[in-house]
Parts: C-alpha cells; structure tokens; sequence
C-alpha cells in the first residue's frame, strides 16, 4: 500500500501543539474575561437598582463609584494574564513589561475608585433625600477637593516608587524646588490661600448673594475654587474674582440678613396738619396688626420735618421675610395701605408747590379832565 501524504515528523507536530495551545488557552481567558465583565455589568446594574430603593448615600455612591472601576480591572487582570502566556511563546521579552503594568493598571483604577467614590459621596451629603441633615456645600466642596488632591498624590507616588524610581528623592526635590516655585508663583500661591481662608472662615458659601462696597463686585455665588471664585452677576454673567481679592476687601453678604427694612419718608400738605397724630397712629397701628412685620423688631412711626412743601413723618420697620420678591410684595402692601389711611382722613400726600401771596394796594386817583385833542 501506496501512502499519499508524507507522515509528520514527531518534532514537528509537538511543536504544533504547543502553540495550538497557548492559542487556545489565550482564546479562553479573553472570552472568559469578555462574560465575567458582561456578569460583572449586570450584578451591578442589579445592584443599583436595589441601592435606589432605599435613601442611605453610601451604598449609593460605592455602587456607582465601583461600577466602571471594576469592569476595567477585570480587563486589565485578564489582558494580562493572557499577555503573560504568550511571552512565554514569543521571542520578545514582555514578561518584564507585563508586572509593572498590572501594577500601575491597579494603582490607576483603585485611585479611578476613590476619586468617584469621593464625588458621588459629596453630592449626596448635600442632597436633602439622601441626608436628613444636609451638609453645608462649600464645607463639603472643600473636604471633597482636599481629599481627591490626597489621593492623587498618593497614586502618583505608589506609581513612582513601583516604576523604581525614588519617593525620598522626589520628596527631597520638591522641597528644594518648592523655594523656587514659591518665588515664581506667589499669586498662584496667595489665591490659594485665599481660598483656604474662604473655606475656613466662611464669609460666604455656594448660593449667597454678596456685593463689595469696596470693588464692583455682586451677584451669586457660583462655584468657589483654590485659585477663583465664580460669581454669576445679577444681569447673568459670570464673574471671575481671583481669592487673594477677598483678603483686601470688604464683603456684604446680604444672604444672611436676618430681616429687610422698609425706612421710608412720606409727606402730607400743611393744609392737613391737624390730622397728622391721627395719622401717625393709625399707621403705626396697621404695622403693628400686621402678619408680614416682625414685631420683635424696631418699629418707628414719628412724624420728624417740617419740609419746604410737606410735613414729613417716617415709617421704619422690619419685614419677616429676607427674599427679594417677597419682600416687595410686603413692602407694596404696606405703602398702599399707608395711602389708604392718609385718604380716610380726607387728607392727600404733598408734592412740590410754591405759594405766591399778594399784597393789594387801593389808592385813590384824582378825577382830572384832559385837555380836549388829547387821549
């Protein structure tokens, strides 16, 4: 018998198997590593779907803060691993490259955690439906900035120190060069500061109303950073207000008034001097029955001028409310009701007038005839 196809050395056919199977076993782990991160996915899509059932801000944010971080770590342990079994069939050396960048993949993605854990985490301390006590915003902003810079620095000197390079040395350098970029950058430096002083003294937080008498500086406060403060002015446009500026100035910040006053002066005409005191009374007492003045407060009504074409009394009183429109609507009534009384008592509000007496002079003419031709 007559074979047709010439028989495979023994050799040569080990060799084939060998890379059919690392061939093989590099197929299994990606597809393995392509179900555990599509499991991984749905567990915690799951998951999050039960964490939103219930209000408690941890679970929350270390679900979602996980969620990617840990996908990517499945790939990277698998790509990995699957690199590992193929360098031991290539004639290139990446085992050595393989270590470090499994170490540096984890150091990034358990950083990658942390820093979105900490985000999430800062949104719901201030959310009412995750807190029954929500956090002040830009104590929270603060603590939040301060800890990402924490764990970013951190990250970057574990990376430095697994790639061989020197922590104590780049520490060394920094406090050296630290002089240098002292020098160089001390605005950069005053502002921050500046911001440090912001966040702990706390003049003024995320949503307060603040002006200067010193600068033109008023609106909303917007976002409050290391190096700027945004203030949305009251015609919409963002303000950029270096922080160093805050350690120079004087700051008002209306949003922590207490009441708003209403100081006006109101003038009625001299021809209605008699009914002044019943004015003023009458005044004084609607402001003291009404539900919008806070009573615990100044409350002033005294009839104090004698001006050129009025006789002035003054109304001074707090309202309850510190919103702006609010305020108005309070302040509208007020006046109007004011107006109401000066006109129950049939007098009526001066305006400018000037009066022009005079004085008549009758004298006699003597009767005298002209001569005739002459008019």
């Amino acid at each position: 018998m007559i074979h047709s196809a010439v028989a495979m050395p023994d050799w040569l056919s080990e060799i084939t198997g060998r890379e059919n199977i690392w061939i093989a076993e590099v197929f299994i782990i990606v597809v393995a590593t392509l179900l555990v991160a599509f499991v991984a996915r749905v567990v915690f899509n799951n998951l999050m779907k039960q964490a939103a059932k219930s209000k408690n801000l941890w679970d929350d944010a270390l679900i979602e803060a996980a969620q990617k971080p840990v996908r990517w770590l499945i790939w990277l342990i698998g790509l990995c691993w699957a690199l590992e079994i193929s360098a031991h069939q290539s004639e290139v050396n990446l085992l050595e490259a393989v270590q470090p960048i499994r170490e540096v993949g984890v150091v990034a993605i358990i950083a990658w955690f942390l820093v979105r854990f900490i985000s999430r985490a800062e949104k719901n301390l201030v959310d009412p439906e995750y807190a029954h006590q929500p956090m002040d915003q830009t104590t929270v902003s603060a603590m939040g900035k301060l800890l990402r810079v924490s764990v970013i620095i951190t990250s970057v000197l574990v990376v430095l120190q697994t790639l061989g390079y020197s922590v104590s040395g780049v520490l060394a350098f920094g406090g050296i060069g630290g002089l240098a970029v002292g020098f160089a950058a001390k605005d950069l430096l005053a502002n921050f500061f500046g911001g440090l002083m912001i966040y702990m003294d706390r003049p003024f937080k995320v949503g307060d109303w603040v002006r200067s008498p010193d600068k033109n500086i008023e609106g909303t406060v917007e976002d409050i950073g290391w190096r700027l403060t945004r203030i949305r002015t009251f015609d919409k446009r963002p303000l950029y207000v270096p922080n160093a500026t805050f350690t120079q100035i004087s700051l008002e910040n209306p949003s922590r008034m207490l009441n708003r006053r209403i100081y006006e002066t109101i003038g009625i005409r001299y021809d209605d001097a008699a009914k002044v005191t019943a004015i003023v009374n009458d005044v004084k007492a609607m402001l003291e029955a009404h539900d919008e003045i806070d009573h615990e407060q100044t409350l002033m009504v005294n009839f104090n001028a004698f001006a050129p074409s009025s006789l002035d009394f003054f109304v001074y009183t707090f309202t309850k409310t510190v919103n702006w429109a609010h305020y108005h609507e309070v302040k509208q009534d007020v006046l109007l009701k004011i107006l109401a009384i000066i006109d129950s008592h049939g007098a009526e509000c001066a305006y400018p007038t000037s009066t022009i007496h005079l004085n008549t002079m009758h004298s006699e003419l003597p009767n005298t005839e002209l001569p005739s031709g002459q008019v």
